[in-house]
């Protein structure tokens, strides 16, 4: 787990005495790894403005995050068979998350600074619902014929008592398209395929003489064929259980069969399709909502900042990386060095935590006064 804590402090003239302090006193230790987050100036706007914005960037900061986890989980369910590459797979602006916070600029193209903070949020809100909406619609198709995929792959796995046999029997198999005989499957136990070989002739009248034929055999027993007489299937199917042989409810269906394996095939080759476009779909979009999520990140420290330390902007914002031995002490350090502040609500300390699993990266977000 990598975590980050992002300052803002009051400035000064070049605003390089707040930030020497901070660096002095942490660096030193070794408590943390520390550097500048750059936030442009931004319009300020009234001061009713900004403690509406103060409040929906905070709502806005929550929704970000949990969209960021839904596309980063489904990039891990997406990657079934690859989750150790997971990680490798969430970018921003193509570089490593870390990376990207600690080389944080803002991007002047997408949300020009010139325009009211409120119409920065609002763009950014925007954009970050649509790729929810999108993300619901594309996991809905793919899910859809995953699932379908998945039920029909199931009735190919299990005993020869439940899984599909459209796999395993053929035409030949079957004496077909008779008035009046019928060919039967039947399973058999491994232990009695000796028993069976003896027994199934006499099991009612009308078997056909040396009809028997093992069509497959997994761990448990064999698939028989035998033919009989269509009026006597009935007796045979009971005396069959009695002796613990299970004839299986199927008939034979050409086109049926045929069906069911075109279904499986297409199935498996639409989501072999899918798979490439949904996967840099994902890759592209975790990418848009981080960094955006980082611009909501960097709006909030510059209308909190405005709030608590007040006009003229003059304030320093600040990356740091805590040594994870010296969390508690790095804590203590900092309320020393600004305490002074307490006059004036402290200074504003907003986590920004970021910590990695093998399967998704996770961001997380608290305010600390």
């Amino acid at each position: 787990m990598s975590e980050f804590w992002l300052i803002s402090a009051p400035g000064d003239k070049t605003n390089l005495q707040a930030w020497e302090r901070m660096n002095t006193v942490t660096s030193k230790s070794n408590l943390s790894s520390n550097s500048k987050f750059h936030i442009p100036d931004l319009k300020v706007g009234t001061l009713d403005a900004l403690v509406g914005l103060s409040d929906e960037l905070g709502k806005l900061d929550s929704f970000a995050e949990s969209v960021i986890k839904k596309i980063a989980q489904y990039i891990g369910e997406v990657m079934e068979d690859s989750k150790d590459k997971v990680q490798e797979n969430l970018l921003a602006n193509g570089v490593d998350l870390i990376s990207y916070l600690t080389r944080f600029e803002w991007d002047m193209a997408k949300y020009p600074i010139k325009q009211p903070l409120k119409n920065i949020s609002e763009a950014l809100a925007k954009q970050i619902t649509q790729i929810e909406t999108d993300l619901k619609t594309r996991a809905a198709a793919y899910n859809n014929i995953k699932g379908n995929l998945q039920s029909l792959e199931k009735k190919t796995v299990g005993n020869l008592l439940t899984r599909t046999l459209a796999d395993i029997v053929h035409k030949e198999d079957f004496v077909l398209n008779s008035e009046y005989l019928i060919t039967l499957l039947v399973v058999v136990p491994k232990s009695s395929y000796v028993q069976w070989q003896k027994t199934y002739e006499s099991l009612s009248d009308m078997v056909v003489p040396r009809s028997t034929k093992m069509i497959a055999e997994d761990a448990e027993g064999g698939l028989f064929t035998v033919t009989l007489f269509r009026k006597v299937m009935d007796d045979f199917k009971a005396k069959a259980r009695e002796n613990r042989f299970m004839v299986r409810e199927f008939y034979f269906d050409e086109k049926e069969l045929k069906c069911e394996k075109e279904e499986l095939m297409k199935l498996a080759s639409d989501k072999k399709q899918q798979y490439g476009p949904l996967l840099r779909w994902l890759k592209v979009n975790f990418s848009e909502a981080f960094v955006a999520w980082i611009h909501v990140k960097a709006l909030r420290v510059f209308v909190e900042s405005v709030l608590r330390y007040g006009l003229p902007v003059n304030f320093q914002a600040m990356l740091l990386q805590p040594n994870r031995k010296s969390v508690k002490r790095l804590r203590d350090v900092l309320n020393v060095v600004f305490k002074h502040l307490d006059e004036v609500a402290a200074a504003s300390i907003m986590d920004v935590r970021i910590w990695t699993t093998t399967a998704l990266a996770i961001a997380c977000h608290s305010l600390i006064k």
